[in-house]
């Protein structure tokens, strides 16, 4: 849907265009610092000049259900997420139009709910190996909590959907951390810096890129019977398979699967190492997760029946997501004229949704920068409007595995909390990294101690 722009009247406000190169060196710095002033600034609507583009930032569940829902068809994927393509290739997350239908429609039948209620034992496994190995750490120096949760979740998505073990491949994680690295260089330069340039990031980057294309052709090689299989792999070797021209297949499946790998494990194990760092913050809450755990689990195993009984578990984990949305931004573009909440948005417009200030809106949460699981009772009277909250997307493009994510994440904060404590180390803070995911910079350092 269209929408002649010339008769609204209404410009967003912001700063002038002589902010320009100070708005695009803040980006580079300090891209959460930038979205919150201008939400603070600006309020609902801001205009903002960053290098030689134009940025519309808009900052109300209205706004956000237009342009993720309502006129979903009208926006294609933005800023950053457009520069991602150059380190990410054409796979679900940076692909558009009828190529994105078709990846989406390969995988969705992976992530149904019988499918990922099928998975729950797994999940299960993956997180009591974590715990072992966590609990080898008691008494001992600090373990970085966010290495600990990559290697869980890499864990998880190799068994779940690829039918493969990723433990073998031990630098993975470092390698996509390049990838991810690359990705945002390619946002804060617009994509001006060719790649062949030989910069520390861009030689890390190639370097990482091959070794997980290496990978995927193992992975790929390795699975020599697909029939009557279901797991994502298979369905994406079974599409490549079908491309008239067998290198455009063959590099779909490699961007497919690289996509798939970062996304895949990236989000859920931000997730898992924010809710670690809040529930050390509050010991309060930390032993009202063990009392639960150990009421409805005791000694066993989770299994997909008990996520409707570990309910203050998922509200810890719904708040945890509030405070550190692991996709922090939503960028898109207009492809035509719309109005957005009364205010004129031309074609070619880069528009900009941020979960993370769009969950610290003081209009719809009360005393929005403090932790508090309480707001997520189900029980408790809810007037928050849908689009409040949106820390995995919304509309078409909705993170397909969010289901599984947070099975994941409610599984293994149970099983923690029920054996082992983890405490932070002094002085080492967790720090929001905005990358692709929210991030914690640097790593979590934490202490490990048998539970009381």
């Amino acid at each position: 849907m269209s929408v002649d722009v010339g008769r609204s009247r209404l410009i967003p406000p912001g700063p002038g265009r002589g902010a320009a190169l100070r708005m695009l060196l803040v980006m580079n710095s300090d891209r959460l610092g930038m979205m919150t002033d201008a939400a603070r600034r600006y309020g609902d609507a801001a205009k903002l000049p960053v290098g030689p583009k134009t940025l519309y930032f808009f900052n109300h569940p209205e706004h956000a259900k237009h342009v993720l829902a309502d006129n979903a068809a009208n926006y294609h994927k933005g800023i950053g997420l457009v520069h991602a393509r150059r380190a990410l290739g054409d796979g679900l997350l940076t692909s558009e139009g009828e190529l994105w239908r078709k990846q989406r429609r390969v995988i969705q039948p992976a992530f149904q709910s019988r499918r990922i209620a099928e998975q729950a034992d797994v999940v299960a496994a993956e997180g009591a190996r974590l715990v072992a190995r966590l609990r080898e750490h008691t008494g001992k120096g600090p373990v970085d909590v966010v290495a600990a949760m990559t290697g869980l979740t890499l864990g998880v998505l190799g068994r779940t959907l690829l039918a493969a073990e990723l433990d073998r491949f031990p630098a993975i994680g470092d390698d996509f951390a390049a990838v991810q690295d690359q990705a945002m260089f390619e946002l804060a330069s617009l994509s001006a810096v060719p790649q062949w340039i030989p910069l520390p990031r861009q030689v890390r980057f190639r370097r990482a890129r091959r070794r997980l294309q290496t990978i995927v052709d193992r992975l790929v090689d390795e699975r020599t019977e697909i029939k009557d299989r279901d797991d994502v792999l298979s369905r994406l070797i079974v599409s490549a398979r079908a491309e008239a021209d067998p290198r455009v297949g063959r590099q779909r499946l490699r961007d497919e699967m690289v996509t798939l790998l970062l996304a895949g494990h990236e989000t859920t194990a931000s997730t898992l190492s924010w809710s670690l760092s809040l529930i050390d913050r509050h010991p309060e809450v930390r032993e009202r997760l063990r009392d639960e755990a150990r009421s409805v689990l005791g000694d066993r195993l989770p299994t997909y029946a008990d996520l409707t009984r570990l309910k203050y578990t998922a509200m810890v984990v719904d708040e945890a997501v509030r405070l550190y949305p692991p996709v922090w931004l939503l960028p898109r573009k207009a492809l035509a004229g719309d109005e957005i909440g009364g205010y004129a948005v031309p074609a070619g417009a880069d528009v900009l949704i941020c979960p993370f200030t769009l969950h610290r809106h003081p209009a719809f949460w009360s005393r929005p920068e403090e932790f508090d699981p309480e707001r997520f009772d189900p029980d408790a009277p809810n007037n928050r409007p849908r689009y409040a909250y949106i820390p995995f997307g919304a509309g078409p493009r909705f993170c397909v595995g969010n289901h599984l994510g947070l099975m994941e994440a409610v599984f293994v904060i149970a099983m923690l909390s029920r054996e082992l404590t983890l405490t932070s180390v002094p002085g080492r803070p967790a720090v929001p990294e905005p990358m692709l995911s929210l991030r914690i910079r640097g790593g979590l350092p934490m202490t490990v101690h048998a539970a009381a």
